[in-house]
């Protein structure tokens, strides 16, 4: 006799993955257990390493259509998140229940599982060519270190500023620094952003365009890449 959460997976299939991008993943799943799906069960899945250990476990969650009796089977689309950098990667589906347990860590289940090539976010020569850029003026170096955190799946950019002498207290938050900084406080100046990308816009800071960090993309400010203004 079956558990009470139990998924039987009959076909699924996952769009390209771009590094950092949202993709979609599509699949019929059957209700082989003894419960019925409720609103606290979802679809989502894990992003591993070569060695099966968890890089994302925890990935966006894609409600059901509606109660799935048992017995009954559902097509799905679930909204998938690629890691980062773009590399090879274990991709896992599985259904979770909310605060109880995911389906794949119950006996009766067999998630689907399978090596996934993560592809590069972007893929160009020239900056303009897929992101605009807010900075009044850039460099060749500039462009180029942006591009690359873009290709390796940053929706967004932004770096220090090298300011004139009058404005280098107004804007010291911004200052030149060693490298990437996790969860900068102050508003991207400058930044460089994907196409088809959203940013609010806020006030200016010294006359210069300023944005609110997107709070659904991956977002980097790295500090080793100064523009000057």
């Amino acid at each position: 006799m079956p558990g009470p959460l139990v998924a039987r997976w009959r076909s699924w299939s996952l769009d390209p993955p771009r590094a950092g991008a949202l993709t979609t993943a599509r699949a019929e799943v059957e209700n082989g257990g003894a419960a019925t799906w409720g609103p606290d069960i979802a679809a989502s899945y894990h992003w591993l390493d070569e060695r099966g250990n968890a890089i994302v476990w925890d990935g966006i969650r894609s409600a059901l259509p509606g109660p799935v009796s048992p017995g009954q089977s559902v097509s799905l689309e679930i909204a998938v998140r690629a890691p980062m950098p773009p590399a090879r990667y274990g991709f896992a589906l599985d259904l979770v229940a909310e605060h109880r347990a995911w389906f794949g860590e119950l006996g009766d289940n067999d998630t689907p599982r399978e090596a996934v090539n993560v592809l590069p976010r972007v893929a160009a020569t020239a900056l303009g060519d897929v992101a605009t850029v807010h900075a009044p003026q850039t460099t060749a170096a500039w462009e180029s270190g942006v591009l690359a955190l873009h290709t390796e799946g940053y929706a967004v950019v932004a770096g220090a500023l090298g300011a004139p002498r009058r404005l280098r207290k107004r804007l010291a938050a911004w200052a030149p620094g060693p490298g990437r900084v996790p969860g900068f406080a102050k508003p991207l100046l400058c930044p460089s952003v994907l196409h088809g990308v959203e940013l609010e816009r806020l006030p200016d800071v010294e006359g210069l365009p300023a944005f609110r960090p997107p709070p659904d993309e991956p977002w980097v400010y790295d500090a080793s890449l100064v523009l000057v203004v």
